[in-house]
């Protein structure tokens, strides 16, 4: 192995991580030698190391083989005077590839426990359907599927749910995968023609989770055999756990008889997290991180900072804190709000993007499947009307423009239509369900 080909791997990293998890982690790793099958690379920090080697090492040793290197093991070593000390090895990439045909699903994420996960009002109810169904036994929600925007908790769920059930019950055939996994181990069944093979082990699953179901939707010969898999594990009393970005009635081009058969368990929302979750969340990583970081000072207000600031994705507001803590370990200084805004400034700038009213009118009359053109023009009818006040509160909620802008935006109506409009959701979102539903996923649709 050459530097030439890190470098190549490097840049090939560089367009699967994306931008922020590749200069985090992949650009402070320095390629020292390979001997012996393993791969020895030069880290700044122990902390480094030990996240490189558990977060990314798997996919750094398949680039490397492919790209012609032979490398069986990854190290990850500190330098220093008297030499070099490993901090973190990877696993060989045999025992990887056995591993991966002892159990043909994905990998669990080891911090991805019950234990870890923040519970609030957003996501108890999600929380306490995960608990009963990781706590084996009787069938009682077939299938449990959870729904929700991305990095609000559905994956962690997902692994929490699946260790809990191999900690309760060893024995137990639990089969984790997403469904772009289904849909390639379908595909090569086919290709190699061992559908006979791929139809038993399927179907001898105790446990069957899917994560992202929403990628086999327009898959017609996908969906075809994920429906005869899915009938014959609840035939067999199995257990059947389903995510999804959203609710089974809302996925584009998914079978009507799919669909029946998703709806017909406990189907469950994580909603967009509140300010006091998201502080929890980030209190809960901080004291992690300061027990990997003794002498770290973190100055107070930092995290009600970060909490009312990146509001949409806790797997973004997670990933902000963990590069917080690795950029003041590196330059030795206290985490301090200053530090925070040049540190985060692309994150934060991200958060803070600009919504138009026009766009907010686009979302609207997409989301209650009426034209643009009716919403915005003078009919009175509640099937615009509504729509119509939805739309001013949130001009009024994400936008600066003042009430008599926005009423000019809305054909031209006075700023007193636009205010009662605005007062007028604001009074059923306490006491509508469906229009507070609507508002949070509208807000995170605009926000994303």
């Amino acid at each position: 192995m050459t530097n030439e080909i890190w470098g190549d791997v490097r840049d090939i990293l560089r367009g699967t991580l994306g931008a922020n998890s590749y200069s985090n982690w992949i650009e402070p790793l320095e390629f020292a030698k390979l001997g012996d099958g393993v791969a020895i690379f030069h880290v700044p920090t122990n902390f480094i190391g030990n996240y490189v080697a558990q977060n990314f090492g798997d996919q750094i040793l398949y680039q490397l083989n492919r790209a012609g290197a032979a490398v069986q093991r990854l190290s990850f070593a500190v330098p220093s005077t008297s030499g070099t000390r490993a901090v973190a090895q990877s696993r060989p990439v045999a025992q990887a590839a056995a591993d991966s045909d002892e159990i043909p699903g994905a990998p669990l994420d080891s911090r991805f426990t019950f234990d870890t996960f923040v519970v609030g009002k957003p996501n108890e109810l999600a929380h306490a359907a995960a608990r009963r169904v990781a706590e084996g036994g009787p069938v009682t929600f077939n299938p449990l599927f959870l729904y929700g925007g991305v990095g609000l908790g559905k994956t962690h769920l997902m692994h929490a749910i699946a260790h809990e059930l191999q900690r309760r019950q060893p024995d137990l055939n639990v089969l984790y995968l997403s469904a772009e996994q289904f849909m390639y181990r379908f595909i090569t069944a086919l290709r190699e023609r061992k559908m006979i093979d791929f139809k038993q082990m399927f179907r001898s699953v105790d446990v069957l989770m899917v994560d992202d179901v929403q990628f086999i939707a327009g898959k017609d010969s996908t969906q075809e055999e994920f429906f005869h898999t899915f009938n014959a594990l609840v035939d067999g009393q199995k257990q059947i756990i389903i995510s999804a970005d959203r609710a089974p009635g809302e996925i584009k081009d998914l079978e009507d008889r799919i669909r029946s058969r998703l709806q017909c368990g406990l189907v469950v929302d994580l909603h967009p997290t509140d300010y006091e979750l998201r502080l929890g969340i980030l209190q809960t990583k901080a004291h992690f991180y300061q027990a990997q970081y003794p002498g770290l000072v973190l100055a107070d207000g930092v995290l009600e900072f970060l909490a009312h600031r990146i509001s949409t994705n806790v797997r973004v507001l997670e990933g902000a804190l963990t590069r917080l803590f690795a950029f003041a370990s590196l330059v030795g200084r206290e985490i301090s709000l200053e530090l925070t805004q040049d540190c985060l400034a692309d994150i934060l700038k991200a958060s803070d993007r600009k919504v138009t009213v026009e766009e907010i009118q686009r979302k609207v009359s997409e989301h209650y499947n009426i034209r643009l053109s009716d919403m915005i023009g003078p009919k009175r009818v509640r099937t615009y009307a509504r729509p119509r006040q939805v739309a001013m509160y949130l001009a009024k909620q994400l936008t600066s423009r003042s009430l008599p802008e926005i009423g000019r935006r809305f054909g031209g109506r006075d700023h007193t239509t636009v205010m009662h409009g605005v007062k007028r959701i604001e009074e059923l979102r306490n006491k509508d369900s469906q229009i507070a539903d609507d508002l949070e996923l509208l807000r995170r649709s605009l926000e994303a």
